[in-house]
């Protein structure tokens, strides 16, 4: 592009004003060549979707809370395209009709630019739809059924968690390893678990082990006892548990009060994360897991993300906070390097689009569906105080290794 002296010279003016501030934004000029709009623009809104009423409340705000500290940052450096950048939560309650509800009015009445967030795969799903209606992109921060990025993906929706292929495949073999053979399976009776039950059955088949004993257990389960009672009884080498949130939580305490340990029953899981260890406490935190991103990460960015939120929230991040903000961080990024706010053109500029993930390999959106392939790690949890974090990690897998290949996905974009 070839610019006339006269726009030269305004660009420059802009740009010096600029850093005399101090505050040159990311991208004073976007790809068509226009000037970025003044800070009085319209703000750009971002509607971030959580069940922030639910058996899953207390990481989900999280959530919120890694969001916040990206759209800060980005705001502190004058927005994007000029526009500041400002976020509208909204509660799904773990309830598809209530997420549909609630993404209705940010599209209708809030207006927003995009959507992110969600946990529950059946709401992930239901907001997806809506999302390819209504042509708003959609960010999926943490769910992991691969339907989403399999046979009902769509060409609006993004999803950065790794899918619960992805996790089992990483984790299994070190289940195996440390535990044996022999797996015993509690499962949420979820959309969300029967994904995690899928996914670790063929993936704990496929480094020979076998599932002795399955036991479903209703979505907001206080009292395990029961359910660990009738695992014990087939004699497992580890009791695998394919539950999240305080479900999760409330399971490692009954594994602790049922004393499995004692009789070398191991435990574990497809994920596990500081948003669980926390609430148990180092005593009763146990098991080998799966990690999404952990604050141990020592990567420039990591730190630099980890001071970020421990200066405004006063506490180290958990991964649901890594979720939000590097998902907030690639919509944003991605926007600018759009030079817009139109969906389809930033779809393409998150297609294919390689970034720092805040991990030790390559992060990058699978141009075909749309998977955020990423490390996931493999973490030991211990009952005692290890710096930072609940967990000693125990091994990085490459996402490329774990993701699958193109022609093993059933999305056709």
């Amino acid at each position: 592009m070839t610019l006339s002296r006269r726009r030269f010279l305004r660009l420059s003016a802009l740009a010096g004003g600029a850093c005399a501030l101090g505050q040159l934004p990311d991208h004073v000029l976007n790809v068509t060549g226009m000037i970025a709009p003044a800070h009085g623009a319209e703000p750009i809104k971002i509607g971030i979707i959580d069940p922030l009423s639910s058996p899953y409340k207390t990481s989900s705000i999280h959530d919120v809370h890694g969001a916040t500290v990206a759209m800060e940052l980005f705001n502190k450096r004058g927005g994007v395209l000029g526009r500041q950048v400002t976020i509208i939560e909204a509660d799904d309650a773990s309830n598809p009709q209530t997420g549909i509800k609630a993404t209705t009015k940010l599209i209708k009445e809030d207006r927003v630019d995009f959507l992110m967030g969600t946990f529950n795969g059946d709401v992930a799903l239901a907001v997806s739809d809506l999302a390819k209606q209504e042509n708003k992109l959609f960010m999926a921060t943490c769910p992991h059924i691969p339907e989403l990025t399999g046979a009902k993906c769509n060409a609006q929706t993004f999803v950065f968690m790794p899918n619960a292929r992805m996790m089992s495949r990483a984790v299994a073999p070190h289940l195996i390893k440390a535990f044996g053979t022999r797996c015993a399976m509690i499962t949420a009776d979820t959309v969300d678990g029967r994904s995690a039950l899928q996914a670790m059955t063929e993936a704990l088949k496929a480094e020979g082990g076998e599932v002795v004993s399955e036991g479903l257990t209703p979505f907001g389960t206080t009292d395990f006892t029961a359910a660990l009672t009738e695992a014990k009884a087939a004699k497992p080498n580890v009791v695998i548990l394919n539950l999240y949130g305080w479900d999760l939580v409330n399971a490692l305490k009954g594994y602790a009060k049922v004393e499995l340990a004692k009789e070398k029953i191991g435990v574990g899981g497809m994920i596990g994360g500081e948003q669980i260890g926390r609430p148990l406490g180092y005593a009763n935190n146990a098991g080998i897991w799966g990690l999404i991103w952990d604050p141990k990460i020592a990567t420039e960015s990591s730190k630099r993300f980890i001071q970020a939120v421990v200066d405004k929230y006063n506490h180290t991040p958990t991964s649901r906070c890594y979720l939000g903000y590097a998902a907030m961080t690639q919509i944003l990024e991605a926007v600018g390097r759009a030079g817009t706010t139109e969906t389809r053109a930033v779809i393409k500029a998150l297609e294919g689009a390689e970034f720092d993930g805040l991990k030790t390999g390559r992060s990058y959106f699978r141009a075909s569906d749309h998977q955020h392939v990423q490390d996931v790690l493999v973490g030991q949890a211990y009952g005692k105080e290890l710096g930072l974090g609940h967990y000693q990690i125990m091994a990085t897998i490459p996402g490329d290794t774990v993701a699958g290949s193109r022609e093993q996905s059933a999305c056709r974009l």
